[in-house]
């Protein structure tokens, strides 16, 4: 995996929500060889460990990052004023494979809708997005992802835009046309989709959100259980992920037994973001 760890200079800031903010960073290099569905590990002033943040979009010589104020660190982050220097490491992790000829269901739920922006745009019109949210004020990047996708469908939990719902409603009336699936969002919203995939014989790709310290897999602390053949190991979210094959995720809780040499991860928690 190739990757570095360099200085961007922040070229735009908005603030979506009131708690989500978007960064435009300018790095030619680092651009250039990002991937839809990898991640950057942002340096915070003043914190030990850095802050993972998915690549939402790449933009010519600019990265953007769309990210949420989770706790002191994000905090932080989203006071850094334009034309200020931000220190990251990138790219990171193992994205999306994807084909641009196959019509492919983006799906993202919540803070998951943004590293979807960029992966449906390698598919244009081939790529239908279902973006689910609580409600209309949480709703982000709708023009973003009109202008990406062929087509674009929001739900919200209350009803008050789009489908009243759950992404898995109109992924369920659209996935016969489909030939592949990819999600990011919350574990319980991803094990539906998945559910959904393999009934239909789909193949599907998750991308997992863990807690994480370094970013490239030396501290354990994103550590997995997946199935390989027919056991169950770790493997790390920021390494062997975050994007892993569906069917490969132990959806149930399964863990290793001693028996394999798995190792629990020795990190059991990393630091609020």
């Amino acid at each position: 995996m190739k990757y570095d760890a360099q200085d961007c200079k922040l070229v735009s800031k908005k603030q979506l929500t009131p708690t989500i903010y978007d960064f435009r960073l300018y790095n030619p290099q680092l651009a250039a060889i990002a991937q839809p569905g990898q991640f950057v590990q942002v340096l915070v002033p003043g914190k030990t460990l850095r802050r993972p943040i998915s690549v939402c979009d790449v933009e010519g010589d600019v990265i953007r990052l769309v990210f949420e104020v989770r706790g002191e660190g994000t905090e932080l982050l989203s006071h850094t004023k334009t034309d200020e220097s931000i220190n990251i490491i990138a790219p990171l992790g193992k994205g999306f494979t994807l084909d641009p000829k196959e019509k492919t269901i983006f799906i993202g739920g919540g803070i998951g809708v943004p590293p979807m922006l960029y992966s449906a745009r390698q598919c244009g019109q081939n790529a239908v997005v279902i973006n689910g949210f609580r409600n209309k004020d949480a709703v982000i990047l709708s023009e973003d992802f009109e202008k990406a996708a062929g087509r674009l469908i929001i739900t919200t939990d209350d009803g008050s835009y789009g489908i009243h719902g759950f992404v898995t409603e109109p992924l369920k009336e659209l996935i016969a046309e489909a030939d592949k699936v990819c999600a990011c969002g919350p574990m319980p919203m991803l094990k539906n989709i998945a559910k959904i995939a393999k009934e239909h014989s789909v193949p599907c790709q998750v991308s997992l959100e863990q807690r994480m310290a370094c970013g490239v897999g030396a501290c354990l602390g994103c550590a997995v259980p997946v199935k390989d053949g027919g056991r169950i190991i770790y493997q790390h979210v920021c390494k062997d992920g975050p994007v892993f094959d569906s069917e490969a995720v132990a959806w149930n809780g399964e863990r290793p037994l001693p028996s394999t040499g798995s190792q629990l991860p020795v990190m059991k928690e990393a630091f609020n973001c």
